[in-house]
Formats: structure tokens, C-alpha cells, sequence
């Protein structure tokens, strides 16, 4: 009992309340509750589990984050009601904003991302997926206007239609980021080939939507489709190079530029859950870095998830990016570290097993998702990515280079992006290589129980090795 009632450090309550915060949220969309009081309850749960800050309180402090989380939750569910007069509506004009690229199907309809939506004069909260016919010229940013049936929604889309884009207004939005987005993977495009070209602004970009159908396919049968969106790894290789650069000056400098970096790049690729997800620990970590602090992975963890969804709940309802980005996180900040401890020790283990390690930690955290969602998983998923991984920084510099030069030259365009190409062409070899492996792609069918048996599995294995190298956490931040 002495253990339970001694002081510890508050930001295991303050962890304690965002593990809490996460977990109502994701609940509210299944039970509802009443928000000022939830919201009510939770504030006095806090106010005791601060008070004392004692070992025991940790469960008051999750339960206060638990019902704040509902209470958030309930809030943006019972706002969305309104959504189920509109269903079944055969021609509804809706006005709204597109708010990711654009997606072309084989079938020569297009997929829009819809939010900030307006039927009349009445604003509506949520997004809608919507799938049109006419919708060439459209991108990112427009405001359309739609005329379709609407349907129930999915995942975190509140309502799906299905119709024609009666007209498109881009006068009226400017979305900068994107025109220079777009702008300087044409010069790239100029100076290298497809489809070495449409990998290249993958990943310098997050620009998915140019792939070609048989790369993209290629992609996600190796595992690979993680380095070809707006995500974590991106990012971190643009912000660790800024600011390894720009440390030689100052280390304020460094900061800002690393800031200036998170900035542009999320507002070109966009604000997705991955994209929030990834500009939050950018952020967060460079303030670590600044300041000279650490952050236990767990802790971590719980409040990038709980800003994200204090930021949009519907990130927890169904939203597979989100899903699989915190899952692929955890595997590698939590799950990777100890299994390498195990392996190698207090030693530090090489690159290309530690590459191994974090690849498969992630593979086991989201194959879970990844069975259920979609019913595959990769076995050369782990092979392909340790020959892809270690290439991507050179490539995304290579990429850079070529687009500028096609800029500033455009006569040697087709010199300067050679390196380019060659190296995003060897990818692509790779790739297809690896994806054309017999039994590359398993279809496998679980039931909930044997996922619940999976994850009970996953988690034994990870406690005995942490308990077996007496591994501290708090060492294994990536966060430097």
C-alpha cells in the first residue's frame, strides 16, 4: 500500500488524463452522454488526481480524462444529427471545400474530400466523401458545388454523395503551399521521367495522387505505400536535415528553421491525420531538442493522440490514417527499443538491424488494423524496406536538386535530374521485384477474437523483454 500512495512526477497524471481523453473519445461514438456534466465530472476527477499527485490517483486522473474525452466526443457527434434528415436525398446541392488531392479511380470518376460544407444558408459540421464524374480541373482548396444523392457515410465522413460538380469556384481560394507544391514537382517532372518523377515528389511532396495504378499497386503490396503520403518519416528527414544544418550557425536558428519547415510542409501537403499527427511531434520535438529535454515515449504518445483528437474527434471514428500512424508510432517508439535491447544489449546495434527491427515492430503493431480494414499483409514487406528505407534521404536531395535545376537551368534540366532518375528507377525495380514475389500479399481473415489473441501475444513478448533487459523507456525517445 506504501507503493501506491507515494508522490510521483504529474506528468504521469498528465499522461494518465490524455490515455483517458483518447479513450472517450473514441467511446462517444458508440455511447453518448450528457457534456456539460461528463465535462464537469471530469474537471473534479482532475482537480483530485493533481491534488495529491499520489501513485493511486493515476486511475482518477484517466477516468477525468475519460469523461472530458466524452464530453468533446458528444459534442461533435450531436452536431452531426443533422445528417440523418439528409440521407436518402436524391438531388441535394451541397457547397464545400475540397480538402485533399484529388483521386481519379480506374473508372473515370473522381474521389473528393469534403469539408466546410453549406446546403442553403445552413453551415454543417463533418466531412463528406464524394465521388463525381466531372470533376477535371478540381484540386485541392476549391470550393464545388454538388449535385447528388446522399448517402450514409463511413469512417469518419459523416455522409457520402454521389453526383455531378455543377460548378467550381477557385477565384475566391488561394491556396499558396499548393501552387508552389505543385509548381515545383512540374519543374521536377521536366527534369525527370515518369514514373521515376511521380516517386520523387512522393517523397519530397507527399504527392500521391500522380502514381501510376500498377506503382501505387506495387506499393502496397511491399508495404510501402508509408513513403509515398505526407507522413512522420518525411517530415523528420526534412526537419533533422534543416536543422543539422542550420545548428553550425545557431541553435535558435536551427529551431526556426525546423518550425518554418513543419509549417511549409504540412500546409503543402495538407492537413490530414497522419500530416497533424507527424507536424505535432516534429514540434514537439524540436522544442525537446531546444530546451535539451526528453519525453517517454508513452507520454508521448497519449498527447499527440489527445491533441489530434481535440483538434477533430472523428480522427478516432474510423479514420484508417490515424489508426494505422499511432499504431505504426508506437511500434517503433515502444515496441522497437525494447526488442532491440534484447537482441543487442546495451550495445548499439547496427544500422541495417536496427532498420530490420523497427520495420517489423511496426508491422506488428498495425497488422492488427491492416487484417481487419483490409484483410492483407505483407511478408516482404520488411526485406523491401530495408533496401528502399536507407535510400530515401539521398533521394529526396536528388529530387530537390533536379527540381531546382530545371528551375534555374531548364536547358540542363535533363543532366541535373539524371542522378535523380537513376536511383528513383533502381527503386522502382525494387519494388516491383519485390511485389511480384509469389505469396507476396496474404489475405488473411481474422475474427475479432483471434486479433484480441494477436495483440495479447504481442503485448506477453514485449513485457517478459522489457522485464528481462530491465529497459527504461525514457531512453529510447526518438524525439532528440
Amino acid at each position: 500500500m506504501h507503493w501506491l500512495k507515494e508522490r510521483i512526477h504529474p506528468t504521469w497524471h498528465f499522461t494518465a488524463v490524455m490515455l483517458g481523453f483518447v479513450m472517450g473519445v473514441i467511446f462517444a461514438q458508440w455511447y453518448s452522454v450528457e457534456p456539460i456534466v461528463s465535462g464537469l465530472l471530469g474537471v473534479g476527477c482532475l482537480a483530485v488526481a493533481f491534488w495529491r499527485r499520489r501513485r493511486m490517483l493515476l486511475v482518477i486522473a484517466c477516468c477525468g480524462g475519460l469523461l472530458l474525452g466524452s464530453a468533446r466526443g458528444a459534442v461533435d457527434m450531436s452536431s452531426r444529427e443533422v445528417y440523418r434528415g439528409l440521407v436518402g436525398e436524391s438531388r441535394l446541392e451541397i457547397d464545400a471545400k475540397i480538402t485533399d488531392d484529388v483521386d481519379a479511380t480506374t473508372r473515370g470518376r473522381v474521389h473528393l474530400k469534403l469539408d466546410d460544407v453549406t446546403i442553403g444558408d445552413r453551415k454543417l459540421p463533418g466531412r463528406i466523401f464524394a465521388t463525381v464524374s466531372n470533376a477535371d480541373g478540381a484540386r485541392r482548396s476549391d470550393r464545388v458545388k454538388i449535385i447528388g444523392r446522399v448517402d450514409q457515410g463511413f469512417g469518419n465522413f459523416v455522409a457520402t454523395i454521389t453526383g455531378v460538380v455543377a460548378a467550381n469556384d477557385r477565384a475566391s481560394q488561394s491556396d499558396m503551399a499548393l501552387n508552389i507544391r505543385d509548381g515545383f514537382a512540374g519543374h521536377v517532372q521536366t527534369a525527370v521521367h515518369d514514373p521515376a518523377a511521380s516517386l520523387g515528389t512522393g517523397y519530397l511532396l507527399g504527392k500521391k495522387s500522380a502514381l501510376p495504378d500498377d506503382l501505387a499497386t506495387a506499393l502496397q503490396v511491399t508495404g510501402l505505400t508509408h513513403i509515398v503520403v505526407a507522413s512522420g518519416y518525411n517530415l523528420t528527414v526534412l526537419v533533422r536535415a534543416g536543422r543539422r544544418l542550420f545548428a553550425r550557425v545557431s541553435k535558435y536558428l536551427a529551431m526556426i528553421s525546423g518550425v518554418g519547415l513543419v509549417a511549409g510542409f504540412v500546409l503543402m501537403t495538407g492537413t490530414s491525420a497522419t500530416m497533424t499527427r507527424a507536424g505535432i511531434v516534429a514540434l514537439l520535438g524540436l522544442w525537446a531538442w531546444y530546451y535539451g529535454r526528453t519525453f517517454h515515449p508513452v507520454t508521448l504518445l497519449a498527447t499527440v493522440a489527445g491533441i489530434t483528437l481535440m483538434i477533430d474527434p472523428s480522427f478516432g471514428w474510423g479514420d484508417l490514417g490515424w489508426s494505422l500512424s499511432f499504431a505504426a508510432f508506437a511500434g517503433v517508439m515502444i515496441v522497437a527499443p525494447i526488442v532491440t535491447c534484447y537482441f543487442f544489449g546495451k550495445d548499439k546495434a547496427p544500422f541495417v538491424g536496427q532498420l530490420f527491427i523497427e520495420t517489423i515492430s511496426a508491422q506488428l503493431a498495425t497488422l492488427p488494423i491492416m487484417v481487419l480494414a483490409f484483410h492483407q499483409m505483407s511478408i516482404v514487406a520488411p526485406f523491401a524496406n530495408l533496401l528502399i528505407l536507407p535510400f530515401i534521404p539521398l533521394a529526396m536531395v536528388l529530387v530537390a536538386v533536379a527540381g531546382l535545376g530545371a528551375w534555374l537551368m531548364p536547358g540542363l534540366a535533363g543532366v541535373i535530374g539524371w542522378p535523380a532518375e537513376q536511383l528513383l528507377n533502381a527503386q522502382i525495380a525494387i519494388v516491383n521485384w519485390f511485389s511480384e514475389v509469389p505469396g507476396a500479399l496474404l489475405k488473411p481473415s481474422w475474427t475479432p477474437v483471434v486479433v484480441a489473441l494477436y495483440i495479447a501475444v504481442v503485448v506477453v513478448v514485449v513485457v517478459y523483454m522489457k522485464w528481462r533487459t530491465k529497459f527504461v523507456l525514457r531512453t529510447s525517445s526518438i524525439v532528440e
